[in-house]
């Protein structure tokens, strides 16, 4: 058979990339563009890209249709996105690039957008083994279980590749044969420049599809090459099934990665960590955690269960459980939870805490300060060392406007107590429980604001015999 395994070598900036990103995605059954569905937390285009990167091609282009201006967005620097205005197929897309291409480059790989498995590898031996063979073509091919909805690798009597036929086209026989179209491809720039122009769109779509390239070609006396490869790679998202099915895969990569890096993962099933989450050696991961995408956490730290950590970084030696970070800095050895939630802006120094049901925001909390229990501190600076009693809340929004409270190293709030900002508690002051504080507490003192108790003697016997009046008294008897 003419079928080549994956060849490593180096590529060079006479190679150019297209990547197919124009497509609806009509059975998504969504406003956003197909391709920028998150796969493990990011785009599926910007993995794509992420792989095309990485072989350092002389130019890479991105064809864009349905919802262009996100998808371009998407796209990052060193990306040309040319516009496919009317969707004719997956040969019109190409022929698009092409105008953008023009002959500078020898040849030229063509991938879909919507395939955020493939990795660099198999990219770069799929263009090797084409130069290696001097063939006018190499298609990446796999063997499926279940190849519906793929077109199909037909062969001649010598095994060699024939033509490709979408599976809307084909025969039953045809759709008997189990090695699939992965739809990347890489040409000879020059054959594909003279194969394209010819192509018809009589068709079951009435669409100009690439892969009659292929058939143009053998037919014109050209050799085909195809390299088989991982199934995994192949797979397309076309609805939310396929997209739930790649994020399985995708996780599995990630927890993989992290576990064979020194991080103990202890269900991955349950484990939900985003592409790009840097998480240090001999960290813990315990179920129904969810890190996502921006997020970098230290050694030798305890996460979850059942915490979500969003674009957060996190030092070493952390126990965080059952809790929500989003936009958190966390310095080493601090607790958070069970049930804390910290918003965007909370800077945690070494050795604080913030305990069970403690809410934050934009808060900065010095190393060394307690904040133990049913507590919201936000729009708040606290220096170190301090304690922050059960029930403090930092009064920060007026109605119109949020005012900063500001609270020394060493203070020590005694529980329930209101800090109605603007206000300033002093280093070493002391607030008394219950306080409604309104005004600054100075340096080492006590701020205590309390109506005088008043103790009303007998009161619950005699309001006993009010409820219980004559009238009732005589039926009694």
């Amino acid at each position: 058979m003419n079928e080549e395994k994956p060849r490593k070598g180096k590529l060079n900036n006479k190679l150019a990339v297209v990547v197919m990103a124009a497509g609806k995605g009509k059975r998504m059954k969504s406003g956003l563009p197909k391709v920028m569905h998150r796969v493990c937390g990011k785009p599926m285009i910007e993995l794509v890209l992420g792989e095309v990167r990485s072989l350092k091609a002389g130019k890479v282009v991105l064809v864009v249709g349905n919802g262009a201006e996100l998808v371009k967005e998407s796209a990052g620097p060193g990306v040309k996105c040319v516009e496919q205005a009317e969707q004719k197929g997956t040969g019109h897309a190409v022929l698009v690039a092409m105008e953008e291409l023009g002959n500078e480059f020898d040849e030229v790989m063509v991938l879909p957008g919507d395939s955020p498995l493939i990795r660099r590898e198999t990219l770069e031996g799929l263009a090797v083994s084409r130069r290696r063979d001097s063939a006018a073509a190499a298609v990446f091919t796999c063997e499926m279980d279940d190849p519906t909805g793929y077109g199909r690798i037909v062969r001649g009597g010598a095994g060699t590749v024939t033509r490709i036929v979408e599976e809307s086209d084909a025969s039953p026989e045809e759709r008997t044969i189990h090695e699939i179209n992965a739809s990347t491809y890489v040409f000879d720039r020059k054959v594909l420049g003279d194969t394209i122009n010819g192509l018809s769109a009589e068709n079951e779509q009435g669409e100009y599809y690439l892969t009659d390239v292929i058939e143009n070609i053998v037919s014109g006396g050209g050799r085909v090459v195809a390299v088989r490869g991982d199934p995994e790679e192949s797979l397309g998202v076309n609805n939310r099934i396929q997209l739930s099915n790649v994020n399985e895969i995708m996780r599995e990569r990630v927890n993989n990665a992290l576990m064979m890096n020194g991080v103990t993962i202890l269900d991955p099933r349950t484990t939900y960590i985003d592409q790009g989450v840097e998480i240090g050696r001999d960290t813990v991961v315990f179920p129904m955690t969810f890190i996502s995408e921006g997020s970098t956490i230290g050694e030798k730290c305890s996460i979850g269960p059942s915490t979500k950590i969003c674009n957060s970084v996190i030092g070493n030696e952390c126990t965080i459980e059952y809790s929500w970070l989003d936009g958190c800095d966390v310095a080493d050895e601090v607790l958070v939870g069970p049930y804390a939630k910290l918003r965007p802006g909370c800077r945690l120094g070494a050795g604080s805490k913030a305990g069970t049901f403690v809410e934050m925001k934009e808060a900065r909390i010095g190393g060394g300060t307690k904040v133990p229990h049913l507590s919201y501190i936000g729009d708040a600076d606290v220096g170190r060392d301090a304690n922050i009693g059960a029930g403090t809340i930092t009064c920060n929004y007026d109605g119109e406007r949020k005012s900063r409270t500001l609270i020394g190293n060493r203070a020590f709030l005694g529980s329930d107590t209101m800090l109605v900002a603007p206000v300033k508690i002093g280093d070493d002051a002391v607030t008394a429980a219950g306080s409604s504080i309104t005004r600054d507490v100075p340096e080492g003192s006590l701020g205590i604001e309390r109506a005088e108790q008043k103790n009303v003697p007998g009161w619950r016997k005699r309001k006993k015999k009010k409820r219980v009046g004559p009238e009732t008294r005589n039926n009694t008897d």
